[in-house]
């Protein structure tokens, strides 16, 4: 066992007394050295080697691999990074791990390009003299995700799994430990559960070289709402990782400084670590440059330091060393920021974080999700029905439950699996994983793999002593590795705890063995003291409801932190088929459960009865029975039982329907207040679009289909409306990724019920076969998720999507397009160097006759850039498109026969437009062969 004790470290120890500098972009500073492919593959430099000469595929853009090929350029960067005043500098390793270099089959080389990376910072950092420089090692999020699928037709598939990336980190991590470094620095992080997998791989790694080094993590928000490309807020984000014995949280890439400043604030007011923040030169421009200059970008950074919110300044994207050096010259007299107080209280978190605080003092958690509890939701999972069983999630939040309880334990289902399929659906509908979900399960494989699936902080129901103490702390420790809170039954070596000092005795002794032994936080532990049937009839049972209420008071006097939890329809059980009594016996023993300290409860959050509305004679008898106020309190309710099988006989306020009418707001929390619903056909189709609802789809496109003059006209009118109201809440940041993801699977079912009724003659969505897209990354650049989402949004628009990957040769995506003959062609890129690559691709498929749409996305693309560069070597439309929500209604337009010629000369004149405004504006810019003649020259 390696030490846990992180507070002596020398980073953290200099963090605690000033700020300090991180280094800036390593790609921007690979560029000004003007590698050529000879140069990626060792062919020349230094100490040239003809090792790579034939290894498959491009090597220009696999930066990591010049830590073996080039280690004299690496370590130049650091050098000069150390000469701006960088404090800390990171390795280059951004994507040095198997997953990300399959892409250039450079999988095989991950140890050596770490350590390599490793030594080599090191020996660049301890060059140093004057000053101690850190080393940190760089662990980039990989090009897949683990908590979206890649496959529109299958939203619970997932690209790899958690263990298949924990397992590529450790290998990675293991290496740059050997090698050297004082921290891991988890950057860039788009989906919180490939950073739980990180941080899971982090320890792992550490005890493999039983040496302990700091975690560091650094996330990336998608838009400024401040969520994150899998679409958690930042609150939720800290939530998730709060597991971790982290050196510091922060932001990098995303915008520039500037637009950082309200994220920054949001997490530097919340966070318990040392605050990073590391933002780009600005965005891109249209030319896919950088404009911030060092001093303009030093003046956005000063505000960060004036309002005390960092505690590490540096660059990202677009920065080289001038900007570290302006940067570097502010944190020699900045305050350093002050980490928040731990949490109070407990935090959860789905997509957004539940705060168990004084103002959400009781979470109810949605019951109808269990197979053991739920008949229909039982028969619904034996039937693979999985949309109406997500309806009964759906519900259950709109009905006000705080989180969700799954449970697939059934003899008939293979749980595993069940589990897996279920939590990957619930992850694409945005409105049911908002919530934190709970893990129910008897099964321990089961657990520990649902918790792999997660990618916010989830409660696990249950563990227990019962298997003795080894077991209970090899789980515990498990659960709190993987980010997870958890509830502890009542149970021991001598089973089920039913008396009050049986209960208590558990709990005790429970309790020190989580907190002393396996490290967890106390507030993240649930005692479930077991809440049983009373009113069976038999004296020993009389007792079960007060003594469960009177453990409850003890646990919140003497476990500071705990909470208590527990199933309340199992204290009703001896009347069941009276929903009424049952639920107002419910009511009673919340009623008094609460007072003493109960502060979660698995109900069906949709009951009606209140504490306030049971009559005063029944409510006598139930509080007898919750109580034991009486002797013979179970005959008395017994008997009472049988006059108010039917609600009616107790004479209270019914509706038309013969459901109780509430008199005040639900004890178990208020239910969610929805928009009130649009009335007409138009307005329907495009809320139902909006808000990714099909409940009503069929029936009000069959109604459509009755007002329109064709099938055609609904696509082009309301749901295309829907549509463009989606792109234009996505860029506003009102929608989030995921919520876009589920209007486009709306939009694909309701293309597919109007297909029998759509005429041929057209080669878009009004046409029996599927339009086709072809999408590629260009050469030279290995990124893929905005063009993965581009996949899945077209997919769900009715669009035939054929994706030939990344680092796609101009030339195989000419072949393909003459082959395959698709209505349109998407071309993908994130770096710079992508953009030249795309005008040569361009260019080719011209020169091949293709003159099909071209729809050009990615980061550092743009309007400009489109219009000067690509679109005048091409003599079909080519559209810039500036997310994925936008691009079924750019391509419906150009593909229409009705409305293409609008929109081509439409997008010419936007072009020349641009184009002309370019040419009034232009700066004096030097000659390709100028600047070649001015470039840095080092060996």
């Amino acid at each position: 066992m390696i030490s846990t004790d992180n507070s002596n470290t020398a980073i953290r120890q200099a963090l605690s007394q000033r700020v300090l500098c991180l280094d800036g972009a390593m790609g921007t500073m690979i560029q000004t050295y003007d590698l050529r492919e000879e140069d990626y593959r060792g062919l020349r430099g230094t100490h040239p080697s003809e090792r790579f000469a034939d290894l498959p595929g491009q090597q220009a853009g696999n930066n990591d691999l010049l830590c073996i090929t080039q280690p004299e350029v690496i370590s130049d960067i650091h050098r000069r990074y150390i000469a701006a005043g960088a404090d800390i500098i990171e390795t280059n390793t951004f994507n040095a791990q198997r997953i990300s270099l399959q892409d250039y089959h450079c999988e095989d080389l991950v140890r050596e390009i770490n350590l390599n990376a490793a030594r080599i910072a090191r020996a660049a950092a301890d060059a140093e003299k004057q000053r101690t420089i850190f080393v940190v090692g760089s662990i980039g999020p990989t090009n897949k995700s683990l908590s979206m699928s890649p496959d529109v037709e299958n939203p619970a598939l997932r690209a790899l799994t958690f263990d298949e990336l924990a397992d590529a980190y450790v290998e990675q991590m293991t290496a740059l430990i050997e090698g050297g470094v004082d921290a891991l620095l988890i950057e860039t992080i788009f989906d919180t559960l490939n950073a739980k997998a990180a941080i899971y791989a982090a320890e792992e790694a550490m005890q493999k070289v039983g040496h302990r080094v700091e975690i560091m993590l650094s996330v990336t928000v998608n838009d400024r709402a401040g969520r994150t490309l899998s679409g958690q807020t930042l609150d939720a984000f800290l939530a998730s990782v709060s597991h971790a014995p982290l050196l510091s949280v922060g932001l990098n890439c995303s915008f520039g400084a500037r637009d950082m400043l309200e994220p920054l604030r949001q997490i530097a007011s919340r966070a318990p670590y040392y605050i990073s923040v590391y933002p780009n030169a600005g965005l891109p421009n249209q030319m896919g440059k950088y404009d911030e200059t060092p001093e303009s970008m030093q003046r956005d950074i000063k505000t960060f330091l004036d309002e005390r919110l960092a505690n590490i300044v540096g660059g990202c994207c677009g920065t080289t060393d001038a900007h570290i050096a302006a940067i570097a010259e502010l944190t020699r007299t900045a305050e350093p920021h002050s980490p928040a107080p731990s949490p109070q209280y407990m935090w959860l978190a789905g997509l957004e974080r539940l705060e168990l605080s004084p103002e959400v003092a009781f979470i109810n958690v949605g019951e109808r999700c269990n197979v053991a509890g739920s008949r229909k939701f039982l028969r619904l999972i034996q039937e693979k029905n999985y949309e109406e069983a997500l309806s009964i999630a759906r519900q259950q939040v709109e009905d006000g439950a705080l989180v969700l309880d799954i449970n697939m334990d059934d003899g008939l289902l293979d749980a595993k699996q069940e589990m897996t399929t279920f939590l990957n659906l619930i992850a694409a509908e945005p409105d049911i994983c908002r919530v934190p979900l709970m893990i129910d399960s008897s099964k321990w494989d089961v657990i520990s793999c649902a918790l792999r699936l997660v990618q916010g902080k989830a409660i696990v129901n249950s563990i227990s002593l019962k298997e003795g103490e080894d077991i209970f702390l090899a789980h515990a420790r498990e659960i709190r590795r993987l980010g997870a809170a958890v509830v502890v039954m009542a149970f021991d070596e001598q089973g089920q705890a039913t008396t009050l000092e049986r209960r208590i005795k558990v709990c005790e002794r429970s309790y020190r063995l989580l907190t002393e032994q396996a490290g967890f936080n106390p507030l993240d532990i649930i005692f479930d003291p077991n809440v049983l049937t009373i009113a069976t009839g038999m004296p020993e049972h009389d007792r079960y409801a007060l003594d469960f209420i009177n453990t409850a008071a003890w646990i919140r006097k003497n476990l500071p932190g705990a909470h208590i939890s527990g199933g309340v329809s199992n204290l009703s059980f001896a009347f069941r088929g009276n929903n009424y009594l049952r639920e107002a016996m419910h009511a009673v023993f919340l009623y008094y459960a609460r007072q003493a300290g109960m502060d979660f409860a698995i109900v069906n959050p949709s009951t009606k009865v209140t504490y306030a509305d049971i009559p005063a004679d029944l409510l006598e008898r139930i509080e007898d029975a919750v109580l034991a106020r009486r002797t013979d309190a179970s005959e008395r309710l017994t008997e009472f039982a049988s006059l108010i099988s039917q609600p009616s006989t107790l004479n209270p306020p019914l509706d038309p329907s013969g459901r109780l009418i509430l008199q005040e707001p639900s004890t178990l929390g208020e239910p969610s207040t929805l928009n009130p619903q649009p009335t007409s056909l138009s307005d329907r189709l495009i809320s139902a679009l909006r808000r990714g609802d099909t409940s009503h789809l069929e029936a009000d496109l069959m109604e459509a289909l009755h007002t329109y003059p064709r099938a055609v006209d609904i696509i082009e009118g309301p749901l295309m409306d829907g549509m463009n109201l989606v792109g234009q809440l996505f860029g506003e940041g009102k929608m989030f990724l995921p919520q876009v993801i589920k209007t486009a699977r709306t939009m694909k079912q309701a293309v597919e019920i109007l297909r029998p009724h759509l005429s041929t003659g057209t080669s878009n969505q009004n046409s029996t076969n599927a339009p086709r897209i072809l999408l590629a990354t260009v050469k030279g650049d290995v990124h893929d998720i905005g063009k993965n989402i581009v996949g899945v949004v077209m997919a769900c628009n009715g669009y035939e999507v054929i994706d030939l990957g990344v680092m796609v040769p101009a030339e195989e995506i000419v072949r393909k397009a003459l082959e395959l003959k698709p209505d349109v062609i998407g071309l993908s890129g994130l770096i710079t160097p992508s953009l030249e690559e795309m005008v040569h691709t361009v260019h080719a498929l011209a020169e091949a006759g293709v003159n099909v749409p071209i729809m050009i996305g990615g980061a550092t693309t743009s309007n400009l850039h489109t219009a000067l560069k690509i679109a005048p070597v091409y003599e079909g439309a080519v559209i810039h498109v500036r997310d994925a929500s936008q691009n079924a209604p750019l391509a419906s337009r150009f593909l229409n026969p009705s409305t293409v010629a609008q929109a081509t000369a439409e997008l010419a004149a936007q072009q020349e437009e641009l184009r002309h405004k370019s040419d009034s504006n232009s700066q004096q810019i030097s000659s390709f062969a100028e600047a070649q003649a001015k470039k840095p020259k080092y060996f």
